[in-house]
């Protein structure tokens, strides 16, 4: 929609105006308006004039910078001005003739006695399809150089995760390895391994081999999570789960490595503990991740400590306390986050998404997952799950 009289096509008229609206009917009052003033205006000075709806072309919006509608804006000549609130025909009115004395002057100054086709039309009307061309392109092409970052960033992860996955799984794959070929050797008659094979001793090499199977599960669950990508949410399959026993099932293949350690496990975990609405291979891993977490930054003769509580009618709390170093104050809103790492893990073992893989699990059960200090040292993760109901139940969000 556009007044743009005769002879002076909108990229050569010495007055360009822009009005800009939104979808409020008082803002097409305005344009209206602007347009009747103007229309009674044209036969005295030339100009051009558009109307912008700013929902369709917002990118000429951006351009010219504006925060609030409608604004009626002088395009040229230079400088620009911009006018805007609910009287804008008056402000015009009180514009008007010192836009046409700058006209003038500017027409009179040597330095613009130029032909007018030569006049600067720099977001004229005529423009408005290019220059919105040329910022969204510009939009597109910052949108794309940061995936490009990102996407080298990921590839840089990807590259440096297959190196430690390849040397995290050697040593659970030796490990489970030798328990297994020491058992399937005491099984042979008339062998020193089978003379030497008590039942307590094949009882801790069966331990041992189902601990690393164990591990190398963890290592792989958590790698195939963060490979679905950051911004992607957890595939669940949730059904009535006994946390209790889905607990005590978990804490028990850390019991072998706990017992290396000579490190304490503590629990409360009440027999009345109420049945959750959980995917229980999802909260396997997510108990998995913090206990294996807890075990290795415990230190030897240290304590772990396991509770659950049935917090509200609606939902059950567990956590898992250690007895480490802590996490800094600075650093707790961070550790979920994918691929960090606290700057005293920067030379260790591990790739940083144990707890991303368990923040996007307990968040796909409409759940939450934090740290705290642990009174006296060390740190607490605590995460809630939806308590099963009958009847169709679905958790809501928290």
């Amino acid at each position: 929609m556009s007044v743009s009289p005769d002879p002076f096509p909108a990229s050569r008229a010495p007055l360009q105006l822009l009005l800009f609206v939104d979808h409020r009917s008082s803002s097409w009052e305005q344009a209206s308006l602007i347009q009747g003033r103007l229309q009674a205006l044209k036969a005295r000075y030339p100009f051009a004039f558009d109307i912008v709806d700013v929902a369709e072309q917002p990118y000429v919006a951006e351009h010219f910078r504006l925060i609030a509608t409608p604004a009626l804006v002088k395009v040229h000549p230079h400088p620009r001005q911009t006018l805007t609130g609910m009287d804008l025909a008056q402000q015009l009115d009180a514009w008007w003739e010192r836009w046409q004395e700058a006209i003038h002057d500017s027409l009179d100054s040597p330095e613009n006695n130029q032909p007018m086709d030569m006049m600067p039309t720099d977001g004229s009307p005529s423009s408005l399809a290019t220059a919105a061309e040329v910022i969204r392109l510009s939009d597109e092409v910052f949108r794309l150089g940061r995936e490009k970052a990102e996407l080298r960033e990921l590839l840089r992860f990807k590259d440096r995760a297959i190196e430690i996955v390849a040397h995290d799984l050697r040593n659970p794959l030796a490990a489970a390895s030798m328990a297994i070929e020491t058992l399937e050797a005491s099984y042979r008659p008339n062998t020193i391994q089978a003379a030497q094979m008590t039942d307590s001793l094949r009882e801790r090499l069966l331990m041992q081999a189902r601990s690393q199977i164990r591990a190398i599960d963890r290592l792989i669950a958590n790698l195939l999570e963060v490979s679905q990508g950051e911004g992607q949410e957890a595939d669940i399959q949730p059904q009535s789960v006994d946390l209790k026993a889905l607990c005590h099932a978990v804490i028990d293949t850390f019991s072998s490595r706990i017992s290396l350690k000579h490190q304490t496990l503590e629990t409360d975990i009440p027999q009345d503990l109420p049945v959750v609405y959980a995917d229980p291979d999802r909260i396997r891993q997510v108990i998995s991740n913090l206990l294996d977490n807890a075990v290795k930054y415990t230190p030897d003769g240290g304590t772990i400590h396991v509770a659950a509580l049935h917090r509200t009618t609606q939902n059950v709390q567990v956590s898992i306390c250690d007895s480490g170093p802590g996490i800094p104050d600075s650093q707790r809103s961070s550790i979920f986050k994918e691929r960090f790492r606290l700057q005293r893990d920067q030379r260790s073992e591990g790739y940083g998404i144990g707890l991303a893989a368990c923040q996007r699990a307990i968040r796909a059960h409409y759940g939450q997952i934090w740290v705290d200090e642990r009174p006296g040292g060390g740190s607490c993760f605590h995460f809630t799950l939806p308590v099963y109901q009958k009847l169709g139940y679905k958790p809501s969000a928290l």
